[in-house]
């Protein structure tokens, strides 16, 4: 009986938190309307690529994600593709054989390179697509050649091995344009020190570029992915989206965004347009260590 109790209780914490009148968040379409949880997730089943922004230490966002997967997994199956930006493409073999089995998860956790917040943040959505048979594709350039774009631009990349060659995108310096709104924006950043120069957008296309060249090489028709990235490289339907779209145009994207707000009763202008889906969280959330 005492365990029952405490499940009743935990289940009345739930519903007071996200129903009651103090929530935890609240979702709206692009226009600024409130938009069915239910009813968005019918629409992102349609879509060929689902681009999910969160805010890194955001503890909603990341909770949201796991829902979302196990969701999309209900109807798609093995049809569903799972991908993020947490993971450089180098560690795409590491996750292959962790989640086929070949080891546990202290083996591979101290071998592949993880971000602070693995365990409470990335590691549910990891475990269920091991449980679930799911592939699921680091995407995001190795941070040690986006360090050298920083420094030296794209050509700096030129030097290497085919082999290092084959873990970043092809694309990055034909189709880079310095005037997506994006770019620009990184530019005009201040407070930065000496580090805004040219080659500053540079190596954030380099990432953007990587995650869409490696999404459209593990995507093909009839399938889902699934992406987790920071929302500023999928907001405005810039960043990845936009080189999706440079390099394969005509694909049926969505994209969610999060963003704080004090108050979440309603979108904030600044917020209208940002993504098909915004997640609102109190701007005094909780939040994870990174």
């Amino acid at each position: 009986m005492k365990k029952i109790s405490l499940y009743l209780t935990f289940f009345a914490f739930i519903n007071f938190a996200f129903s009651g009148d103090n929530p935890a968040y609240m979702l709206y379409n692009q226009k600024g309307k409130e938009a069915d949880y239910q009813k968005m997730m019918k629409d992102l089943e349609t879509a060929d690529i689902v681009f999910f922004g969160e805010l890194h230490t955001d503890p909603i966002s990341h909770w949201l994600q796991l829902e979302i997967t196990k969701g999309l997994f209900e109807t798609k199956k093995q049809d569903l593709i799972i991908g993020a930006e947490m993971f450089e493409t180098d560690n795409q073999l590491l996750l292959d054989e962790y989640l086929k089995g070949y080891y546990d998860d202290k083996k591979f956790e101290a071998e592949v390179k993880l971000w602070g917040n693995y365990k409470t943040d990335y590691k549910p959505v990891i475990e269920f697509a091991k449980e679930k048979g799911l592939r699921y594709i680091g995407t995001n350039i190795p941070r040690r050649y986006a360090s050298m774009v920083h420094k030296g631009g794209f050509e700096s990349l030129a030097q290497l091995s085919a082999d290092a060659k084959a873990l970043f995108s092809p694309d990055m310096e034909k189709y880079y344009d310095k005037d997506v709104k994006c770019y620009v924006e990184m530019m005009n950043m201040s407070g930065m020190g000496g580090h805004v120069n040219e080659n500053f957008p540079k190596a954030q296309a380099a990432k953007d570029a990587t995650m869409a060249h490696f999404i459209l090489r593990n995507w093909e028709k009839g399938k889902l992915f699934i992406h987790f990235d920071g929302a500023y490289h999928s907001d405005n339907y810039e960043g990845i989206v936009w080189w999706i779209n440079k390099l394969k145009p005509g694909l049926n994207i969505k994209t969610i965004s999060t963003v704080y707000q004090k108050n979440v009763t309603e979108l904030e202008e600044t917020n209208l347009n940002r993504a098909d889906y915004i997640v609102v969280v109190p701007e005094n959330m909780t939040q994870t260590n990174r």
